[in-house]
């Protein structure tokens, strides 16, 4: 996934989409939305839902299986702050500390998704740079 997300990026975007153009000044959303429109081949796999509230927060991109043999997914995106980490390894960990911090998963429990079943992911953006982590199991 890390491969793909960055030749997407990189051969298809401009340096001005990732933030850089001051009318454009939040790139998070436009990453946030890149993302969700490359989810949209999954629609009879996955329910789809961005941006919503769920345990102390707002989660980025949930996938909720339609079908109880799929894993459940929660995605957490963060524009890597040079003043708050060091690379993008740390903004990284930063978005799946936040997806634990504010208990995005409740929501998905509360739907009978056992812990087991959710993959948690955090994306880290930088420029024309991205980097995915998973949180360990």
């Amino acid at each position: 996934m890390n491969t793909y997300m960055n030749d997407v990026v990189f051969e298809m975007f401009s340096y001005f989409d990732t933030g850089k153009n001051p009318a454009r000044p939040d790139p998070e959303r436009f990453y946030h939305g890149l993302v969700l429109g490359l989810m949209v081949d999954l629609a009879d796999r996955y329910i789809i839902t961005s941006n919503r509230e769920s345990g102390f927060g707002r989660y980025d991109i949930f996938l909720e299986p339609r079908r109880e043999v799929d894993m459940a997914f929660i995605m957490g995106f963060k524009v890597h702050n040079p003043k708050r980490e060091k690379g993008l390894e740390e903004t990284v960990r930063a978005a799946l500390e936040q997806i634990g911090a504010k208990g995005y998963v409740s929501a998905l429990k509360t739907r009978g998704i056992l812990p087991g079943r959710i993959r948690k992911y955090g994306f880290a953006f930088a420029g024309k740079q991205v980097l995915i982590g998973q949180a360990g199991q």
